[in-house]
């Protein structure tokens, strides 16, 4: 008898899998996610092993004879059960299998593993109570927090009881968490590092998005902290998101999966189904920092400048220290009204609208159009809002009454924390000083209304998470932290869930609208882009299952009634060779 290795060919742009033989001498060696070397066009190439068969019992349709041998083992690979996980979610994203098989592997060849250390029996501090008895049973829960509120505890409930796995949106979070971790006395495992110990087995193994791939002998639960996060998301194609690959994972591993979130995503909610553990009212008080919306339809200096009274009044407050954010890229123009103040909105699904080329209001996001009268007060005439960026540092230096040196502009693309100087008390900047810098007493969002009115369904999901940021930065405040929001929209109902911690209202009526939508998770969509992809954009427009449609950017949206459909169909969709078709399933901007 002959065994056949199925293998996926660490090659980029190779999209298939390829038989091999293998070896006498490596029978008993080889094993299913393990990586080996194998003969492919002329050379020798890495890949993984997928699946082992015999050529008696029809497992490949080559003839023995034509079967070239896999030259040798390199190492250690994903378990089994994550090789099954890989091909699930390359259905699931429609991407390809090896991009997978890439997350789930260590950055080095691993020939053997450690043996396992487990100290879990010896550790004497108590977690989260509600979460040990979830994961002794092998149920799963949302539990929903405030972002001061560590969730340390629910990491030790769910490690006292047996493995845990647990993903982070960032490594620098997870390195922080193991920190805590070993010093109750669990044994931990950071990845991508500690790969091999984590496969070799510990309490607890801890990453980014990457790690919910992670090989994890006897796992009992993972975890997801900050299920909201976009950073659990991958940006490139297949763009699989970490909580739902961790939920399937979890299921299929007879495991409890614990999302964790102070504001939780319309998915996690859903898929909780009331198996929910949060604070009480006085806790959930605790949990937050203090909130503050900023009017600006009634403040005298709306339409000539960024800066509110009440920002000014905290500017000139030198013994606090402030950060300011204003996103400025890949927004929409916000259009106002010259009477009443307010913010043209859609009627149908409340983006802000455009002026079409009739002299229209026309929505980027359902393309609804309808007349250029105010909602609210009836006026024709409104005015366009333009942020002041170019002089926005000197500005604040000359309300603040400091030096334009001593305002610090932060903004993404440094590679290294440091280079931001920390000891300055003033600062100005993109989101990405939210994550920059260590701590903050303020923390300012000069205009909020440009990510709120955004053309995106998950407009408000991403505020939140904006705020939730902003508001874990100023909990590290000695001197009372506090975020202020400036905006037009001060009704939205995600500002007023945030400012009054009415979150399960925000949640029901974010809800409602996707379910009325057929908007996820109540539906599917995917994005696809490309070159001379007319042909297949055409096969998908004779689908009955699904609804195709052209957007502004030349990309198409594709709709169908769950994921499940939509993977189906387009798995079905024939590409002509030479054509890059990019599909975006469950895209995080549309």
């Amino acid at each position: 008898m002959s065994l056949v290795a199925r293998v996926v060919p660490d090659v980029t742009g190779v999209d298939k899998v390829f038989d091999y033989l293998i070896p006498s001498e490596l029978h008993e060696v080889i094993g299913i996610g393990d990586r080996v070397r194998v003969p492919l066009h002329g050379r020798n190439v890495p890949g993984w092993v997928v699946a082992i068969g015999s050529t008696t019992d029809g497992f490949t349709e080559v003839d023995e004879t034509k079967l070239r041998s896999v030259v040798k083992r390199l190492g250690f690979g994903p378990s089994a059960e994550i090789v099954q996980l890989a091909q699930w979610a390359s259905h699931r994203w429609c991407g390809r299998l090896r991009a997978f098989f890439v997350a789930a592997s260590p950055s080095t060849l691993v020939a053997t593993l450690p043996t396992a250390r487990y100290q879990r029996d010896q550790v004497k501090v108590e977690g989260d109570t509600a979460v040990s008895l979830a994961v002794s049973e092998s149920r799963s829960l949302l539990v929903q927090r405030g972002p001061l509120k560590s969730p340390i505890d629910v990491l030790v409930g769910a490690a006292l009881v047996g493995p845990t796995l647990v993903i982070v949106p960032t490594i620098v979070r997870a390195r922080l968490f193991a920190a805590s971790l070993k010093r109750h006395g669990f044994t931990v495992a950071v990845l991508p590092d500690d790969w091999n110990s984590a496969a070799g087995g510990v309490d607890v193994v801890i990453g980014s998005r990457t790690a919910v791939f992670a090989r994890v002998p006897g796992l009992r639960s993972i975890i997801v902290i900050d299920e909201h996060d976009d950073s659990l998301r991958e940006e490139r194609t297949p763009t699989w998101h970490a909580r739902d690959i961790a939920i399937e994972r979890a299921n299929e591993a007879n495991a409890s999966c614990i999302l964790v979130s102070a504001l939780p995503s319309v998915a996690a909610k859903v898929w909780a189904n009331g198996r929910v553990v949060k604070s009480d009212e006085r806790e959930t008080q605790s949990e937050w920092p203090s909130i503050q919306l900023i009017d600006r339809t009634v403040d005298e200096r709306w339409s000539n400048s960024l800066l509110s009274s009440e920002f000014i009044a905290e500017l000139r407050d030198h013994s606090r220290r402030i950060v300011v954010v204003l996103n400025t890229k890949g927004r929409a123009r916000l259009l106002a009204c010259a009477s009443c103040k307010s913010l043209a909105r859609c009627g149908n699904c409340d983006a802000a609208v455009e002026i079409g080329a009739q002299g229209q209001f026309s929505c980027p996001r359902c393309s609804v159009e309808r007349p250029q009268v105010c909602v609210k007060c009836s006026s024709a005439k409104f005015l366009t809002l333009k942020p002041g960026v170019s002089k926005l540092r000197e500005e604040i230096a000359q309300a603040a009454g400091r030096k334009v040196s001593d305002v610090v502009e932060v903004t993404a693309g440094g590679d290294n924390e440091t280079a931001v100087d920390q000891a300055k008390m003033l600062y100005v900047g993109t989101e990405a000083a939210l994550h920059r810098l260590h701590d903050a007493d303020t923390v300012v969002f000069l205009d909020i209304d440009q990510e709120l009115a955004a053309p995106r369904y998950r407009a408000s999901e991403i505020v939140g998470t904006l705020l939730v940021h902003a508001a874990r930065l100023v909990g590290r405040s000695h001197r009372g932290g506090k975020v202020m929001v400036q905006t037009h929209s001060v009704d939205s109902p995600v500002l007023q869930a945030m400012a009054t911690l009415r979150i399960d209202q925000y949640l029901q009526s974010v809800t409602e609208m996707r379910r009325s939508m057929k908007l996820p998770p109540f539906g599917a969509l995917a994005q696809l882009s490309g070159s001379s992809i007319d042909e297949a954009i055409e096969e998908l427009q004779r689908n009955v299952f699904v609804h195709v449609s052209a957007s502004s950017s030349g990309s198409y949206l594709v709709r169908a009634a769950d994921w499940q459909v939509l993977a189906d169909v387009l798995s079905e969709v024939e590409v002509p060779k030479g054509v890059r078709l990019k599909v975006e399933v469950d895209p995080g901007r549309v």
